[in-house]
């Protein structure tokens, strides 16, 4: 991968790249060889962007892509169960950017949640979280749009139900 590429082509998205490999991996060792491998994937699938969307849509799609893809295979082999202490180790050692403890507090709370949703969720709800549209989310997701509503409503009710209780 080229410097040039990896400058212009995934550090202006890497901040999409990063919160999707956050909520699919389990540990920070995990989370560099999602972040690693959605980079490569990128780069190698480059020649089959058609300009039919955004750039970030296909960020978007291939970073959602490679670590579902991801998560299965270390499913399949390890048997892997996300538990709390490693999703607050994982957190503790993010990098969150912020100066409250209070903020670093909620933001760990609401990828906490968000771990627990299914495969597809977490990916529905990323996207709903900046700000994409359901047209957007379901050129993504790979479905129709007219669902999203709908999922989005259930998630952020699961997503509530969690954090209250």
């Amino acid at each position: 991968m080229s410097t040039d590429f990896y400058k212009f082509y995934i550090l202006p998205y890497s901040a999409i790249i990063i919160k999707i490999c956050r909520a699919y991996s389990n540990s920070q060792e995990d989370y560099e060889d999602y972040y690693q491998e959605v980079c490569l994937q990128i780069w190698k699938s480059r020649d089959n962007f058609k300009n039919k969307s955004e750039w970030s849509t296909w960020v978007y799609r291939i970073s959602l892509n490679v670590c579902l893809s991801l998560l299965r295979k270390q499913k399949k082999h390890n048997s892997t169960n996300t538990s709390e202490e490693s999703f607050n180790q994982f957190s503790n050692q993010s990098d969150l950017n912020e100066n409250t403890k209070d903020y670093s507090t909620d933001i760990a709370k609401l990828y906490g949640a968000i771990k627990e949703l299914g495969e597809i969720d977490r990916g529905i709800i990323l996207l709903y979280l900046e700000k994409k549209t359901y047209k957007e989310i379901a050129q993504i997701i790979g479905t129709n749009s007219n669902s999203i509503g709908v999922k989005i409503t259930r998630i952020k009710n699961k997503i509530k139900k969690q954090l209250n209780g």
